[in-house]
C-alpha cells in the first residue's frame, strides 16, 4: 500500500546541463555520486530528508511513454521553498542569488501572514521562494 509520504521532489527540465549548473553553483546542491557534466538527464543531490533530483523530460517520456512530457512547458506547476535564519537573511541572500544568475521575480517583502519573503526564478523560469519566519 501506498504511504502518503513525499520520498522524492524531481524538477523536469529540457537542458540539465544549464540546470545543474543553476543548482549546484549558485543554490549550493551538491550532486551525490558521478554526474556526466555534459549530458547528466537525471542528477540527484546530496540533501538531507526528501530526496530531490532533476531529471530531463526526454528521460521521463521514454520512462512512461506518456506523449505530454514532449510538450513545452507552461505556467507553474512546482515552487521550492528556501528557509532562511532572519529578514536580513532574506535580504542578503536574494541579493546574492540575483547576482549570481537567479532571475529577480519579487524583491523582499513582509507577507501579511509575517513572513519576510522574496521570489526568484532559476534558468527554465520555475519561481521559487526564500523566506524568514518572524522573530520571536
Amino acid at each position: 500500500m501506498m504511504q502518503a509520504k513525499i520520498a522524492l521532489i524531481t524538477v523536469l527540465t529540457d537542458d540539465t546541463p544549464l540546470m545543474l549548473r543553476f543548482y549546484r553553483d549558485v543554490l549550493g546542491f551538491q550532486p551525490q555520486g558521478e554526474v556526466d557534466e555534459a549530458n547528466p538527464g537525471y542528477v540527484e543531490f546530496a540533501h538531507e530528508g526528501v530526496r530531490f533530483s532533476l531529471c530531463s523530460r526526454s528521460i521521463m517520456q521514454q520512462a512512461t511513454g506518456d506523449p505530454s512530457f514532449d510538450v513545452p512547458r507552461g505556467g507553474q506547476a512546482l515552487e521550492l521553498a528556501f528557509p532562511c535564519d532572519s529578514y536580513d537573511d532574506v535580504d542578503a541572500t536574494y541579493a546574492a542569488l540575483v547576482a549570481q544568475g537567479a532571475t529577480p521575480v519579487k524583491g523582499p517583502s513582509l507577507m501579511p501572514w509575517g513572513q519576510r519573503t522574496a521570489f526568484f526564478a532559476d534558468p527554465e523560469g520555475n519561481i521559487h521562494e526564500i523566506f524568514a519566519d518572524p522573530p520571536a
